[in-house]
């Protein structure tokens, strides 16, 4: 490994935050700048946080960036980083966010929650009619890593049965009835009360569920996604929405993104759709845990050792 100098920091670290790392790393050279120019990103060996992709290209000196998101697709593809580099992401830092807003998402289509706001919003004492339980339903979880596997317990504790899917085999968690493999994802959509959706954005992940598998879920479900917008088919979507096939849909991410003004998603009175906000910086323990872990991985980094989080450029996952 080349010697580490210079070191591009591109996340929102604050001042006690800058300073700690300038004092326990005297020998190397910190650049704090959230929205660094071409010669700043190309001047570093080592970068934490998300720069614009485009600003990657031609850097030869960088040695490791280490991203403050779990999803790496953009920054996993061929040749946009130079040769050995490594890439690692945040993975195990947006569990508990991300967990919690698909919560409060799938509460608020099951009890009409938003529809109620609705009337508050319009000064009306009015219901919203019928609602649904979550005790006993059937949670189909798309994508079984920290996100997923964190909703998981979290419907769990609501009383709903749990039913996992994977890319590769693995370890059941206790807070999964089933785990089964993304082969089987025919056999499993048509028993979900629930289709919850943490994929990263890869080729197989593309359209995943696409106008066939919308025809295929059980009539009443609900779907979320907090993966990528790419993974459903949007207009397919539309349209299982407009017709009643699905009791409702959360979507913190939509394709396309952002969702532009006048698109068919934002009329839909069984349609709760967020900013891609979920993973963000809003809660102040997910950004300490991407910081420790940026500094977990410069000190292995630093002594030779094996990076946490390596991400497979091949795959777009982390190495197990």
């Amino acid at each position: 490994m080349k010697p580490i100098q210079n070191v591009l920091i591109v996340f929102p670290f604050d001042r006690a935050g800058r300073e700690r790392l300038s004092k326990d790393y005297p020998a190397l050279t910190f650049c704090f700048e959230e929205k660094p120019s071409r010669e700043q990103v190309q001047a570093a060996d080592v970068i934490f946080g998300n720069p614009e992709v485009e600003l990657l290209r031609g850097c030869d000196r960088l040695q490791w960036i280490q991203l403050s998101s779990a999803g790496a697709d953009r920054y996993a593809e061929q040749g946009l980083l130079p040769e050995g580099a490594l890439l690692t992401n945040a993975t195990g830092a947006y569990g508990l966010t991300i967990s919690e807003h698909m919560m409060g998402m799938l509460l608020m289509l099951t009890k009409k929650l938003h529809l109620l706001r609705d009337h508050q919003n319009q000064g009306e004492w009015r219901n919203a009619g019928p609602v649904k339980t979550l005790m006993g339903a059937n949670v189909l979880v798309l994508g079984a890593g920290n996100i997923g596997t964190e909703f998981a317990k979290r419907v769990k504790a609501f009383g709903s049965y749990t039913v996992g899917v994977r890319r590769t085999p693995g370890e059941k968690p206790d807070c999964f009835d089933e785990m089964h493999l993304m082969g089987e994802l025919d056999t499993l959509l048509p028993r979900a009360d629930v289709v919850a959706m943490a994929l990263p954005g890869t080729s197989e992940t593309t359209h995943i569920i696409d106008r066939k598998r919308l025809s295929e879920m059980k009539d009443g479900a609900v779907i979320l996604n907090v993966g990528r917008g790419s993974a459903i088919e949007t207009e397919a979507l539309c349209d299982a929405l407009e017709s009643g096939k699905l009791w409702g849909a959360g979507l913190d991410v939509t394709d396309p993104e952002p969702l532009r003004a006048g698109h068919r998603l934002w009329k839909y009175p069984n349609a709760v759709v967020t900013p891609h906000c979920a993973g963000g910086f809003g809660l102040s323990e997910t950004k300490e845990y991407i910081a420790e872990i940026f500094r977990r991985n410069l000190e292995k980094l630093l002594n030779g050792e094996e990076l946490e989080n390596v991400v497979d450029p091949a795959t777009g996952y982390r190495k197990r």
